[in-house]
């Protein structure tokens, strides 16, 4: 990134995001698409079950599998948007959450 890039009012669409990097590349939009999905099933290869867990874009972003345990039911639990009555809680399964965590470049790129 030698040069500053301008700011952009709107969020861009899928296509004018592959146009916009075809444009800038000299690449065609059929091969930017094609380096998308395949990014996207990299990604996918590194969060699947059993898997390394993580994914990084180099200086952007790392994406992560985070085990959330499973939770036992509750009974009789104060409600707090109701004081002096009580509730139950349901059990919640074990589950995994996908996190995006961004890194520093990313980050000075906001600031």
């Amino acid at each position: 990134m030698a040069k500053k890039a301008s700011g952009i009012s709107s969020a861009m669409t899928k296509s004018q995001i592959f146009s916009e990097i075809a444009e800038n590349t000299g690449l065609a939009k059929k091969e930017i698409s094609a380096v998308f999905d395949e990014l996207g099933t990299l990604v996918e290869r590194h969060v699947r079950k059993r898997a390394a867990g993580q994914f990084t874009l180099p200086g952007l972003l790392k994406i992560k599998t985070v085990k959330k345990p499973a939770r036992a039911a509750q009974k009789n639990v104060p409600n707090p948007f109701r004081p002096g009555e009580t509730m139950d809680i349901a059990a919640k399964p074990a589950s995994i959450r996908v996190k995006v965590l961004p890194l520093k470049k990313l980050k000075d790129m906001a600031g």
